[in-house]
């Protein structure tokens, strides 16, 4: 692809139709799409969106955080809207996350949404923020603006893909537009077999892995900020040529701390339980934990996803933690 030219196409997954398939997801309606190149799955509905994203003018005074899903987004969005509003945490309080920091996919992520788009943050809501923006996509690279990282800062987070599985797999207990209803060793298979929604996994932060030494990209690990949370602010701040006092530092850290952000009303998506976005059982932040999966997976289970992590590392230089002995 060339980086002015729109040449992705999206092909339907015709399993996605199936009826054993829709028992178990039943929230996609239409079904899901694997985009050409790069096998990117998503919904139609993003499909028929997906050029207004990679066309957005990215300005040079942004910030743009690139996730691969329960990946420590809206933790570290947080994070980055404060860096760029002076610390201003009242402010913070005051208007939901999803306002002050848009994810560019929502209103794309399902017919249902896209119904409700007029009160949603759209692309073209998102050309008329005012700067400094923080901007939120779930998105690879390839899909983005092509002149993103030559542009504006980029921060990515990526996370060990135990745990992700896991918490992906509550996700997709949690929000009715999934509506996911099998088990966690199902879910584990359709992960590593490429579909879910926003996989493939691996190619995701490969890519951006890549990219790493760009004097415009920050890659983080989420391992690292339970570990030491105030050191990876402190990082955040000097690659965004901030400067905290030893009072905004302690007072971030607080702020972040996963006890206190869990309880957040501004960040911790409670809220659309009322609207009837989420399932009334479980929460948006669940535990936060690295090494949760050691409470989910039995030593079969374990083993393929260990086989499978072997096979799509073989030949990089990356690695992840698993475990830790001590985190925030």
């Amino acid at each position: 692809m060339s980086d002015e030219s729109w040449k992705v196409q999206f092909h339907d997954i015709p399993k996605t139709h199936s009826q054993s398939f829709k028992k178990l997801f039943a929230g996609y309606d239409e079904g899901l799409v694997r985009s050409e190149p790069g096998g990117f799955v998503a919904t139609p509905t993003y499909a028929r969106n997906a050029e207004k994203i990679f066309r957005m003018q990215v300005r040079s005074d942004d910030v743009w955080l690139l996730t691969f899903p329960k990946c420590g987004t809206t933790w570290t969005c947080e994070l980055l809207w404060l860096l760029q509003n002076n610390c201003d945490f009242e402010a913070a309080s005051k208007m939901d996350l999803a306002l002050r920091t848009p994810f560019l996919e929502m209103p794309y992520l399902s017919t249902h949404m896209y119904r409700f788009k007029d009160m949603l943050m759209t692309v073209d809501k998102v050309k008329q923020l005012p700067s400094p923006r923080v901007i939120r996509p779930h998105l690879p690279f390839y899909l983005l603006p092509p002149q993103l990282l030559d542009t504006a800062k980029v921060v990515y987070v990526a996370r060990n893909p135990k745990d992700v599985i896991v918490s992906y797999y509550f996700h997709h207990k949690l929000i009715k537009m999934h509506s996911y209803t099998g088990t966690l060793e199902e879910f584990a298979q359709f992960f590593m077999d490429d579909e879910v929604y926003n996989a493939p996994f691996f190619p995701h932060i490969l890519e951006a892995w890549s990219k790493r030494h760009h004097p415009n990209m920050h890659f983080m690990f989420y391992e690292d900020m339970k570990r030491d949370l105030r050191g990876e602010i402190g990082k955040v701040a000097s690659f965004l040529g901030k400067s905290l006092s030893e009072e905004q530092l302690v007072a971030m850290t607080e702020h972040l701390k996963f006890e206190n952000f869990q309880k957040n009303e501004s960040v911790n998506n409670e809220l659309e339980k009322k609207t009837g976005a989420f399932n009334e059982e479980g929460r948006f932040f669940r535990q936060g934990k690295t090494g949760d999966w050691k409470n989910h997976f039995s030593p079969e289970l374990n083993n393929r996803i260990d086989e499978w992590i072997k096979k799509n590392l073989a030949d990089t230089d990356l690695t992840f933690v698993t475990e830790l002995e001590y985190q925030d």
